[in-house]
């Protein structure tokens, strides 16, 4: 009979699996029914696995609430989430970064941040939570529903924390979907350049998916800017995921329910960045390569199980609730990051 620290672990371990494979059943069943949806609906209109995940769980809400489930639902959104997280470092290389130039850089940082601090003071200003602010900022400027999993690590629990992380997962994939079919008949209209066409795309479109859908719309080298300007936006989630963290407990609070805001899983990150940055490079390179596809196909699933264990724990009753101010806050922070995407490209022509 086991007993001691390797008994608990154990027991941990069989309590969370109810909910992880419920998690894990929504999940596989989004992928199952995107297909269908886009048959139905159209390329255009198809909606992502994820968003179809957290709407699945949310359906399930009432079947969630048992108490064997909770365990490891609350273990998917919590932690499962984090190494997910930290695996989006796979995706990133300094190469392609470096071909933006440091003005570029500079200039995407600052509208970044921004952005982000756009989000808290409109939160504010519309009487809402700091956190859903922090949600709405941080989707608009790094990378949307990613970006909103990531700083939910860090914002404080407080009263319907789930149902605005599943508002703002929902309203970045609408938002996103909305202005890949707007924002290409805009840069023509501004007169942009590919160049700056790509920018521009890549900095305001709040999801790679509709990054890509727009940009190699326009053209082959629009898509390539669009999307070098978009990875970086991602190698910077985990900074300003630090940032939020520590605006949070210079209010007072405590980010994610840790007194140190800065999560484990951004070292992890930024190791996996910089590995993926030169491994290719080198001898190794063929053995590499389908290692970092399992693993971001392991990070893509991570996710898509976290954000359906979030569906199963947000009530619809409580999204049913949110009002306008939400979506308010949410497009404010979308038009900002707009303007300013705007305004300094010109300033840099």
């Amino acid at each position: 009979m086991k007993v001691g620290p390797e008994a608990d672990g154990s027991a941990k371990a069989w309590s969370r699996a109810p909910g992880l494979f419920l998690s894990l059943g929504v999940a596989m069943g989004a992928v199952l029914v995107a297909p269908l949806i886009k048959g139905i609906t159209g390329a255009s209109l198809a909606l992502p696995d994820m968003v179809i995940a957290l709407v699945i769980g949310i359906l399930l809400f009432p079947i969630s609430q048992k108490p064997i489930f909770q365990p490891g639902i609350t273990y998917a959104v919590k932690t499962l989430l984090r190494y997910a997280i930290a695996l989006l470092g796979l995706r990133i290389a300094a190469g392609d970064i470096a071909l933006l130039g440091w003005g570029t850089a500079a200039m995407i940082v600052v509208v970044m941040v921004l952005t982000l601090l756009s989000g808290l003071w409109l939160a504010k200003l519309l009487g809402r939570d700091a956190g859903l602010g922090a949600l709405a900022g941080a989707a608009n400027a790094v990378c949307g529903a990613s970006a909103t999993l990531a700083t939910a690590t860090v914002v404080p629990d407080y009263k319907n924390k789930s149902a605005d992380i599943a508002f703002t997962v929902v309203m970045a994939n609408a938002i996103s979907t909305l202005v890949m079919l707007a924002y290409p008949p805009l840069c023509r209209w501004l007169g942009l350049s590919d160049h700056e066409t790509g920018i521009m795309l890549g900095l305001t479109i709040q999801d790679m998916a509709q990054v890509v859908g727009a940009a190699y719309a326009v053209s082959e080298p629009v898509g390539n800017t669009a999307v070098i300007v978009k990875l970086f936006r991602v190698l910077l989630l985990l900074p300003m995921v630090l940032l939020v963290g520590w605006y949070f407990t210079r209010q007072g609070g405590t980010a994610g329910g840790a007194k140190v805001p800065v999560p484990g899983f951004a070292f992890v990150f930024i190791a996996l960045a910089a590995l993926n940055s030169v491994l290719p490079a080198t001898p190794i390179a063929e053995a590499y390569l389908p290692v970092k596809a399992l693993l971001v196909e392991a990070s893509r699933w991570g996710m898509l199980i976290a954000i359906a264990a979030l569906g199963l724990g947000t009530s619809l009753g409580a999204l049913l609730s949110i009002g306008w101010r939400h979506g308010a806050v949410f497009c404010g922070a979308g038009i900002v990051i707009l303007m300013l995407a705007t305004a300094s490209i010109f300033l840099m022509r």
